[in-house]
């Protein structure tokens, strides 16, 4: 053997394996291959007690759970045409919430709300985004369809504040979005609710300031108005009612269509029962009269769509929270014995190779021609 610890194979046996060449060398180095994967433990363990602890606090929810049949409630007051949007409904899926939860406006809202610039050492909002979003991990669950969001912050308070504050700053954000079917026909005929209101107040002023007397009575019996009235609001509440169907199918489709020439024939028995109106003296009397029975209809029509929204609205329910984030108690980085772990063992890898490759490398400059190989290396990499 050699002085430096490498094997001499002069005078070897030629039928010595190299198997047992190379247990010889490991055998040699034991030592070293012993004592330098501790050593290297040791430093990293050393190491992670420099590093500020890491503490991750975890919060889930369920969002809401959109009702199948919303739709068809609320055309229950179209007869034959609730029928028509059964296909429309469709579930909003939980990737969508996952989208808002990482939305640029909940992040903002977290940066202002926990002052993320200071706490996160930026001048950029950007980059305070940047941070916050490689510090958050939000998870949809496949099967239960809840959403899991983690938190990693240096101080646990904050960390489960931050968890709670993403569940906090998302039901805000629903509430002003319609992103369900019910809420998007809630929205929509709270809207025509409110034109009709009005149009319903302007029409009553009118008629009351027209005066009334029995003529007019003869001229527009209270019946045929009242039946004038609820086919124009039928036409109106239609047009809301398709405006619904195409949000959610194409012109082409059969239910469009059908809802399309149900509009018409009700238009042509409007425009019919226009050209055989009454004329005389109190023809202005009798518009009015009309007018006002049609907007009180359409207000009654929109107020019973309107409320039949929101209990479907309801009956999808809202964000519950299913685990609230508390205060983490330990720590979740660094995780000192894996990374000792780990360290030791790359070390050992690592002066293993060394030791193998020393060995191998000495070989070869015995060998017939490998000086010359070597020498022609070293000039290679300038160590000549």
């Amino acid at each position: 053997m050699a002085e430096n610890g490498s094997i001499d194979t002069v005078g070897e046996d030629p039928a010595e394996s190299e198997a047992m060449a190379t247990l010889i060398v490991l055998a040699d180095r034991w030592r070293l291959l012993l004592a330098g994967p501790l050593a290297i433990g040791v430093a990293v363990l050393g190491a992670t007690y420099l590093v500020t602890p890491t503490y991750t606090a975890r919060t889930s929810f369920l969002p809401p759970q959109q009702q199948q049949n919303a739709a068809t409630s609320a055309l229950a007051s179209l007869g034959g045409l609730s029928s028509l949007i059964g296909g429309a409904a469709q579930r909003t899926p939980v990737d969508q919430y996952v989208a808002l939860v990482q939305s640029t406006t909940v992040a903002d809202r977290l940066i202002e709300t926990f002052e993320l610039l200071k706490v996160y050492d930026e001048e950029l909002r950007q980059d305070a985004r940047k941070k916050l979003a490689k510090n958050t991990r939000v998870v949809a669950g496949k099967k239960d369809g809840l959403i899991v969001v983690e938190v990693d912050d240096e101080s646990p308070p904050r960390a489960a504040a931050l968890a709670n504050g993403y569940v906090e700053e998302l039901r805000s954000l629903t509430n002003r979005l319609a992103l369900t079917e019910a809420q998007q026909r809630r929205m929509l005929f709270e809207g025509h609710l409110q034109r009709a209101r009005d149009g319903l107040t302007k029409a009553q002023q009118i008629l009351q300031g027209s005066g009334f007397n029995q003529d007019s009575l003869k001229a527009e019996p209270k019946a045929a108005a009242e039946v004038y009235a609820r086919l124009k609001a039928e036409i109106t509440s239609t047009e809301a009612r398709l405006q619904t169907l195409r949000s959610n199918l194409t012109d082409s489709s059969p239910e469009v269509q059908q809802s399309t020439a149900a509009l018409g024939v009700l238009r042509g028995q409007l425009a019919r029962i226009e050209t055989t109106a009454n004329q005389g003296s109190s023809a202005d009397y009798v518009s009015k009269y009309r007018e006002f029975k049609y907007q009180e209809v359409l207000f009654e029509q929109f107020a019973r769509q309107y409320e039949l929204a929101r209990v479907d609205e309801s009956r999808e329910g809202s964000l519950q929270v299913v685990d609230k984030a508390q205060p983490p108690e330990k720590k979740s980085w660094p995780k000192r014995g894996l990374l000792a772990l780990a360290g030791t063992l790359a070390g050992f890898i690592a002066l293993l190779a060394y030791v193998l490759g020393s060995h191998h490398w000495r070989q070869s400059a015995r060998q017939p021609g490998g000086a010359r190989q070597v020498e022609r290396l070293r000039a290679a990499l300038g160590r000549r």
